[in-house]
């Protein structure tokens, strides 16, 4: 028994003398000679550098640290410019030899099966490519009718084919390879054709359903290689599911992106990269009302010390403040009352308007765009005040009166307007959310916010659709 534990000891020892830590990529390219070479690497949307070697007088250089690579897709730079990109996978001890008569084409790969299956692939889709080229000239001539375009179309999808099969064998024979995964990323989503309903209808919802089940089938969003790419697929596949196939509404987007970071939160580096994605997206979204998701996110992963395994206190505490300026004038919310003296320094409380809608108007008379949408929101005022029973609650942002006297002459405007210095509640940014100028909210008769930032030339359409949603649910505006 002390012998077989003595024999086990040694192995142990043996191997771990065998084991290595860190990486070590080598290098060795004719024609080089004698420059800096840089290694780099992808992440979403930029490029970064991570070592530099120098490239001896046989184009012989390394690469090597005692801490290993992330995963991911790299690039080789030298001279400034960009020579191929490499695979970085499990095995991170390996060479590439090759000249710069073509780099792809003559590579040699020693060591790592991951890069010799990634080479292999790339100089099957030059080969497909050349072959697919004539095919695609014929499909391109604008001077031939479709009929005699037939012939090349089918020839080009048979290559098409032919790339499809390719990449579906090293999926399958590899299936933990980088390139493997890489190439499954990209795979769309076969959708099957939608079923009949019981009545013989087609189920017109099927494929969109099903769409949105089978979307992550082909991408691990737990696996941070992906976020390694040449092309920011990552981000790219996060946006296109959460624009296109979630209703556009806080609480929908706020389940489906929790439920996407829990998926992820095994890896921290994915867990990091989606939050802080959704984060960028939401901070100023396009659609209105989506302000809410932003809010959540900094309350559910920042504010709780979530994300502190990364973020530094500067940056959360400018995520902390973008919250709580949005917080204070979200859609649903009621309106804090302005009281301002107007050009005759007589107070206009804003809560005093008895009208059935209350358009909030932010600018300043300084303000380039301001002048823009000024004489739009003028001509919709004077156009639609009585059909919707409006009143313009205009503050101006500059404190000078004399300002605003000649803004409200030269722009004609016929409404209430007010200086916003000369308040009798404090700064307007300390209760609704205009760090920019113009700003416009919509309030409802019951003093409620119910359009934030909508663009003046959309106020006719908004109301107008607004209304009708009132009287749908029986309720009269």
């Amino acid at each position: 028994m002390r012998s077989v534990v003595l024999f086990i000891s040694v192995l142990f020892i043996a191997l771990s003398s065998f084991a290595q830590e860190g990486f070590k990529i080598d290098f060795k390219i004719k024609g080089f000679k004698d420059t800096t070479a840089y290694l780099g690497y992808y992440y979403g949307e930029s490029t970064y550098i991570t070592d530099t070697a120098s490239v001896d007088h046989t184009g012989a250089f390394s690469f090597f640290s005692k801490k290993p690579l992330p995963q991911g897709v790299y690039l080789l730079i030298v001279n400034k410019t960009k020579i191929f990109d490499l695979v970085v996978s499990y095995d991170q001890f390996f060479s590439l030899e090759t000249d710069t008569e073509d780099y792809i084409k003559n590579i040699k790969v020693t060591g790592d099966v991951d890069n010799k299956l990634f080479f292999e692939n790339l100089n099957y889709n030059m080969e497909r490519s050349k072959e697919a080229e004539p095919f695609v000239k014929v499909l391109q001539d604008s001077l031939l009718k479709e009929e005699n375009k037939k012939e090349a179309r089918e020839s080009l999808n048979k290559v098409t084919k032919k790339v499809l099969a390719y990449q579906d064998e090293i999926i399958g024979k590899y299936p933990t390879s980088l390139t493997a995964r890489l190439l499954k990323s990209t795979k769309s989503v076969e959708i099957p054709d939608p079923p009949k309903l019981p009545n013989g209808k087609i189920d017109s919802t099927f494929q969109y359903r099903y769409y949105k089940t089978h979307y992550w089938d082909n991408f691990d969003l737990a696996d941070d290689a992906l976020i390694r790419m040449p092309r920011p697929f990552y981000l790219e596949k996060l946006k296109d599911y959460l624009t296109k196939l979630i209703v556009p509404q806080p609480d929908s987007l706020i389940k489906e992106i929790d439920k996407l970071a829990s998926s992820v939160r095994k890896n921290k580096e994915t867990y990091k990269y989606l939050i802080w994605m959704c984060v960028v997206h939401y901070q100023n979204p396009e659609i209105m009302g989506l302000d809410a998701v932003y809010i959540h996110l900094y309350d559910k992963y920042f504010a709780s010390k979530e994300m502190d395994f990364w973020i530094n206190e500067k940056t959360k505490k400018n995520l902390k403040d973008h919250a709580d300026q949005l917080r204070i004038s979200l859609i649903g919310q009621p309106a804090p009352n302005l009281i301002m003296q107007d050009q005759n320094l007589v107070p206009r409380s804003m809560h005093d308007i008895k009208k059935k809608y209350t358009i909030l108007f932010i600018f300043d008379p300084d303000c380039g765009h301001c002048r823009e949408e000024t004489p739009k929101l003028v001509n919709f005022y004077n156009t639609n005040k009585t059909k919707f029973d409006l009143e313009v609650y205009a503050v101006s942002a500059d404190s000078s009166l004399q300002k605003m006297k000649d803004y409200i002459k030269e722009m004609k405007m016929p409404w209430i307007t007010v200086n916003g210095p000369r308040s009798y509640v404090g700064s307007y940014q300390k209760l609704y959310d205009a760090q920019q100028t113009p700003t416009v909210y919509i309030i409802d008769n019951k003093k409620k916010i119910i359009a934030k930032k909508p663009p003046i030339e959309k106020l006719e359409e908004f109301l107008t659709h607004y209304e009708m949603s009132l009287k749908r649910k029986g309720i009269t505006p």
